[in-house]
């Protein structure tokens, strides 16, 4: 299978050509040629383990990879998480069910994908004997995921840039704790969008990209997408077939690609009633499917910290969709953007969406609620999404991270604050963290002069 850029100006490539470049050379993203039939599939595939699922998923588009190398990377990614069925189901009530996503070794949704991409990094190098220098951007919880799935990784150097004074303490401390010497987290003065427009500039610079080895970690790598459209797929699956297609997803997210990856399946064949993108106060994407208007506004600390973004570097994907494939399109977008800060979109709608925006104020009130309703406990983020759920329609709410990654939010609620043994433990630590400018010269010059200690 091969894969093309969203903006079109550069040439098709194989999987773990999109793997390793994670942004395309014309700065767009990549995306299937062509997509499978998965509707004549999933009768096969029901009953699978999760680890089984993935690897039939992902052996449809890695077919560079030989089966026997991806099954065991595979396998391998899922044995770090806690428990037996990976993204187990929880029933709240007979409409409304949770799908866990924190029982991987960071207790955040990331842990899917970057555990993965760990090991196709691995995977890489062995095949082409050279080094990476992975690259990537966090609001929180990538940043974590990415450094715990490539610690230790042989020829790989992690540099991940994440807003100093905005994530959560024990966010940072997952990313500063660490001790692993391949690992570099870069405190920089701003937000993530300023440290997202920084690491996509280095990837612009095609000749520091080729010197250096560069990949991506963040959601604009193809891999994240697909590894992330499986936990949809599971969950599709258990669902049972009187379910499958009454069922809207309700999604925590801010950079698009967890819902994106989601709405990807309905291209392929699966069926899935919608999607509601559920925001913080960073409404960014409530307010594009509400006015057709894609704009930026200034990031606002809130109490669900990996959703602070004003940039969705992921609607980049879905715009190619709506624009029917035209890539003059997406880049005449996607320029205008750049220069002007917004874009409106005439009529703009697309099939199975909706939206929500909450502020912080709903945040605690909403963790009450549903903690008093259905004896159920969830984080900052997932609590974006159970706000103003139809009783009457049936709802799967993703539950993006372990309530005990923002133990003051709980506190301040007067709530119980929540724990675990895995957070716990790195309070005993040392944290390392490097500060630098968010300015691509000295992100470069730092890379530069730390990439060797590999």
């Amino acid at each position: 299978m091969r894969f093309v850029s969203t903006r079109g100006q550069s040439d098709p490539v194989g999987f773990s050509e999109a793997v390793a470049q994670g942004l395309a050379p014309d700065g767009g993203l990549y995306l299937p040629e062509v997509f499978p039939d998965l509707s004549t599939l999933v009768e096969q595939w029901e009953g699978l383990a999760y680890p089984e699922l993935c690897f039939e998923f992902l052996h449809l588009f890695a077919t560079d990879l030989q089966a026997d190398l991806l099954k065991r990377a595979v396998h391998q990614s899922y044995s770090t998480f806690s428990h037996p069925q990976i993204a187990p189901l929880v029933n709240l009530s007979e409409h409304c069910k949770v799908m866990e996503l924190f029982h991987g070794p960071t207790l955040a949704f990331k842990d899917f994908a970057l555990q993965l991409l760990g090991n196709l990094y691995e995977l890489q190098i062995s095949r082409s004997g050279q080094n990476l220098t992975i690259l990537g951007a966090t609001s929180g919880d990538t940043g974590a995921a990415a450094i715990s799935g490539l610690i230790g990784k042989r020829g790989v150097t992690v540099f991940i840039l994440y807003p100093d004074g905005k994530v959560s303490a024990l966010q940072e401390r997952q990313m500063t704790c660490t001790g692993a010497s391949n690992v570099f987290p870069l405190a920089i003065e701003g937000t993530f969008d300023d440290a997202q427009r920084t690491v996509k500039e280095l990837f612009s610079d095609l000749s520091f990209r080729e010197k250096v080895g560069l990949s991506a970690v963040n959601s604009i790598n193809l891999a994240r997408i697909l590894a992330q459209s499986v936990y949809y797929l599971y969950a599709w699956l258990q669902l049972g077939s009187k379910d499958r297609e009454d069922t809207t997803f309700v999604v925590p997210t801010g950079n698009f690609g967890n819902v994106f990856a989601g709405w990807l399946l309905t291209r392929m064949g699966i069926k899935i009633k919608g999607f509601r993108v559920a925001t913080n106060q960073n409404d960014v994407l409530h307010r594009l499917f509400h006015t057709g208007e894609y704009s930026l506004g200034k990031v606002i600390p809130s109490l669900a910290p990996s959703m602070d973004i004003q940039v969705a570097s992921n609607f980049e994907r879905l715009l190619f969709f709506i624009l029917d494939g035209d890539s003059v399109r997406v880049r005449e977008v996607m320029s205008r953007f750049r220069e002007e800060g917004r874009y409106c979109f005439e009529n703009f709608a697309v099939d199975g969406f909706s939206s929500s925006s909450v502020s912080d104020l709903e945040i605690p009130q909403i963790i009450r609620s549903v903690s008093q309703e259905y004896g159920y406990l969830v984080d900052p983020h997932t609590a974006c999404g159970f706000k103003d759920l139809d009783p009457d329609e049936k709802h799967l709410v993703l539950a993006t991270a372990h309530p005990a990654k923002f133990p003051e939010v709980y506190e301040n609620a007067g709530l119980e604050k929540p724990t675990s043994p895995i957070l716990e433990e790195l309070l005993s630590r040392t944290p390392v963290k490097y500060g630098c400018k968010v300015e691509p010269p000295a992100i470069r010059s730092f890379i530069e002069a730390n990439r060797s200690s590999i």
